[in-house]
């Protein structure tokens, strides 16, 4: 249980779990009854937890070395590798518990999501363009948890929210990419380069503005075209953090535009 809320801690400190609200947002534009919506939400909650857990246990090694983590944590993880390894398989197994029971799709759009999240994890955050890719994929798959079979208004919204997770995921490799080089992990940013990885942040950026202005309305597009405008400063968090208020604001928006039609 420790090792589940430290790690369900450090990601909310980082506000690396946003994808709970975009969620509920999303049931809310999509008019999904309560009690639903959080049946829906409780397993997305599980789902985040066990990707996140995974994600910590593939790198408990490298983490402990590298600078900004949360070192008490790491380590405490390493020396428990066993506990954490039973924890993801309970976490899995309540997730197919509960995709069982409640049905509508759960059980498949969880298989998708975590399977993402476990090969990413496990491979594919090392190989250039596929880091991306997979985030993007995992970007859309975990806010279908709350859509209900069949909404095309839900897949819309999913498709944007994936390609504001590759925009996340250029700004998080970019973040770490001498670190990243020095360990001998080979990312996008780290094969790039950090001129080319900003140009490919902004090329993800544009795409997101003309995706949202052609599936919702132009104005919308502001969100994300502000974003391409932003300075790019020493401070990486300060980026992200600026990144994320235009683009939650761009979210709101269009689930505001999905509710009322």
């Amino acid at each position: 249980m420790k090792i589940i809320a430290d790690a369900a801690r450090y990601r909310i400190r980082r506000l690396e779990m946003a994808n709970l609200g975009a969620a509920a947002l999303l049931a809310w534009a999509l008019h999904v009854p309560a009690s639903d919506a959080a049946l829906r939400l409780i397993f997305l909650l599980l789902l985040n937890l066990f990707v996140y857990l995974n994600n910590d246990w593939f790198d408990r090694r490298e983490d402990i070395e590298a600078a900004g983590r949360d070192r008490p944590k790491t380590a405490f993880l390493a020396g428990h590798e066993r506990e954490a390894l039973r924890a993801q398989v309970g976490l899995a197994a309540a997730l197919g518990l509960m995709g069982i029971v409640v049905g509508e799709g759960l059980l498949w759009k969880g298989l998708a999501g975590g399977a993402i999240c476990v090969v990413y994890s496990a491979k594919l955050k090392r190989i250039p363009g596929l880091d991306i890719l997979a985030m993007i994929a995992w970007g859309i798959a975990m806010p279908l948890v709350v859509v209900p079979p069949g909404d095309l208004d839900g897949w819309s919204i999913a498709i944007q929210l994936g390609l504001f997770s590759g925009v996340f995921e250029t700004i998080q490799i970019l973040r770490d990419r001498q670190d990243d080089a020095r360990r001998g992990v080979r990312t996008t940013a780290v094969a790039l380069g950090e001129v080319r990885t900003r140009a490919l942040e902004i090329v993800l950026l544009a795409v997101s503005a003309l995706y949202a202005a052609w599936m919702f309305h132009p104005v919308v597009a502001a969100g994300p075209v502000a974003c391409i405008f932003l300075p790019r400063d020493d401070d990486p968090r300060r980026h992200w953090n600026r990144v994320r208020l235009f683009l939650g604001i761009t979210l709101i928006a269009e689930c505001a535009i999905v509710h009322l039609r």
